[in-house]
């Protein structure tokens, strides 16, 4: 078996990875640098969404909140809307209303200073018939109603939450789960008409702190920070498109004056909101992933090498693109918290597929046979949707609990102890594309399977290293934050577990109790102890590392678990049943380890 990246057979095939990735990075760079959407009304919305502001325990940009309440409310970050015709737009005044997409801030300016008409919006989204029921809006095919569609039954929806709420979260139905929702949606709302929140009016000096609107105008009318608001409200309520773009302008820079960090900060979140690093490389990593598949299975057929090696380069290319987008993205969440890398289960997910991209990538370059490729773009693309899904509870980046307050040890443990994670989750998928391929095609020849197996060990290991390393310095954090080294908390019995099951995998090795296939299936179980350490322990409600139980996530850790158990019970089907032969010699040869490295 050759090299899936030798010397290309011709001109088309050495061009091809080179014209893919330029294309990647034009398509990439048009995206991320093009300017805001412009509104047909020509009001200034994107100056509107960097005004800074205070929320939720940190100072971020208006159009991060934005985003946050419509997508607590609606699922979305922009929604689709017949708006009121003003006299700006383009449209026809005489039709009065004019259906078109409504970015978040638009959204929010409206809800803001325009409520009545805000109200006939459908926003709020609501699945479950019987909610639908309970607000008299049963038979409807729709998935979204307005706020005046869901007032007459406010007083329902709110005993109906109260009883939903007096029952613990494990023991809610899917009615008093969805009726709860409801309820936390049109508080969102409330808070934001009634000027409660976000906390608009700025710190003139050290000494103050960030307030609101409806307290300013209580206790300092006369402050410039809320004189400046009050007029960009009351320009957009009158429709007033140059008095308004230019009260904003004026904001921006008073605030710029005394709160010039605040500032610079959230013009970069607004760039990082708008460019959205993680979904575009998730994006890139399915294309990386269809280019190394077909790239390992044109490496099985004689007549198609030289495709093989450019597919395979390609998708090497791509999953490096990939792993620039979510580098920038990470690097830039850094830089707006001013912490760590991992800082809660979002931030986790981010960093476990970053680690485990980087792994898989440096695998690739070593043994260049394209499974590296392929494992890092699963990896990864797996990883960021986990991370999309904890999204859509609000703010990714809010203030931590007290005692996760430290940047030395979120640099430390939590980092060391994620890097274990990614480690072991990748050493695990590693072993689902040898049972896989074993199984199921005849590719798995003698020279893979040792390929195979040489990554699966080499990654263990280093797992191994970083989770009792990881795991040594949470128990001095818990010493010098509780006053105790180990107190069999559950998070901590998941780190211990991950320890002891991958050194299990390396003993059972070195004693000769396991070879190949025996080493792929443990590691396999070692995804299983891993997703329970790292999502399982919070769901118990009990420890000092309990961060709520929801429904949701325990479905489809139940059916993760379900798919490792179904890919070890494969993985030790006799032999004969198997497709390929692991000990079959292949009728090319692997390069060697130094042929490999001195490329």
């Amino acid at each position: 078996m050759t090299s899936a990246h030798s010397a290309p057979s011709s001109f088309l095939q050495r061009a091809f990875p080179w014209i893919v990735c330029m294309l990647l990075v034009l398509f990439l760079g048009s995206s991320i640098f093009r300017g805001a959407p412009k509104s047909d009304s020509g009001f200034d919305y994107d100056a509107f969404g960097r005004i800074p502001v205070s929320a939720e325990g940190r100072t971020k940009p208006l159009d991060t909140v934005a985003r946050n309440a419509l997508m607590q409310i609606s699922g979305k970050q922009s929604v689709e809307l017949s708006m009121p015709a003003s006299h700006h737009d383009n449209a026809d005044v005489e039709a009065g209303r004019k259906e078109r997409k409504v970015e978040a801030i638009e959204w929010l300016a409206w809800v803001m200073t325009r409520s009545q008409e805000a109200a006939d919006f459908p926003v709020f989204r609501i699945d479950h018939p019987d909610v639908l029921g309970t607000i008299g809006l049963a038979g409807t095919d729709r998935k979204r109603f307005s706020l005046n569609e869901l007032l007459p039954n406010v007083a329902e929806i709110d005993e109906q939450a109260s009883r939903a709420l007096n029952v613990p979260a494990k023991q809610r139905d899917p009615f008093q789960r969805h009726i709860a929702n409801l309820d936390d949606q049109l508080t969102t709302y409330a808070l934001i008409t009634r000027s409660d929140t976000p906390y608009f009016v700025p710190p003139l000096t050290q000494e103050e702190d960030w307030q609101s609107a409806s307290s300013a105008a209580q206790n300092a009318p006369s402050h410039p920070g809320f004189v400046s608001i009050e007029q960009i409200m009351l320009r957009h309520q009158s429709d007033d498109v140059e008095a308004f773009n230019e009260a904003v302008k004026n904001h921006l820079n008073l605030v710029a004056k005394t709160n010039g960090r605040a500032t610079s900060r959230a013009n970069v979140e607004v760039i990082f909101n708008r460019a959205k690093p993680f979904l575009n490389a998730a994006v890139l990593y399915v294309l990386a992933f269809l280019l190394a598949l077909f790239s390992v299975l044109f490496s099985c057929m004689q007549t198609k090498q030289g495709w093989a090696d450019a597919l395979g380069r390609a998708a090497l290319g791509v999953i490096f693109i990939s792993f620039v987008m979510h580098t920038i993205g990470l690097g830039t969440r850094i830089y707006l918290q001013g912490r760590p890398p991992v800082t809660n289960l979002y931030s986790s997910a981010i960093f476990v597929g970053w680690g485990c991209v980087l792994l898989g990538m440096f695998l690739e370059r070593l043994f260049r046979i394209g499974i590296g490729s392929i494992v890092a773009s699963a990896v990864g693309f797996a990883t960021l949707i986990i991370a999309h899904n904890l999204s859509s509870g609000g703010d990714t980046m809010q203030m931590m609990q007290a005692v996760l307050d430290s940047n030395f040890w979120l640099a430390t443990h939590v980092v060391v102890i994620t890097i274990g994670y990614s480690a072991t989750f990748l050493a695990g998928a590693l072993a689902i594309v040898y049972i896989l391929m074993g199984v199921l095609t005849l590719a798995l020849n003698k020279e893979r399977a040792t390929a195979l197996s040489k990554m699966i060990y080499g990654v263990i290991c280093f797992a191994s290293l970083m989770s009792f390393v990881g795991t040594v310095l949470g128990g001095i954090w818990a010493d010098q934050s509780w006053g105790r080294f180990w107190g069999w908390d559950p998070k901590e019995n998941g780190a211990v577990l991950i320890v002891m099951m991958n050194l299990l995998i390396l003993h059972a090795r070195w004693g000769g109790m396991i070879k190949q296939r025996g080493m792929a299936v443990l590691a396999v179980f070692g995804n299983i102890i891993t997703a329970w350490a790292w999502f399982g322990t919070n769901m118990l409600g009990v420890g000092l590392h309990s961060y709520g139980f929801t429904n949701s996530a325990a479905f489809w850790l139940i059916v993760f678990v379900a798919s490792q158990l179904l890919i070890m019970t494969v993985g030790t089907l006799p032999q004969r049943l198997w497709m390929s032969d692991p000990k079959q010699p292949g009728s090319q040869s692997m390069p060697s380890l130094k042929q490999a490295v001195s490329i």
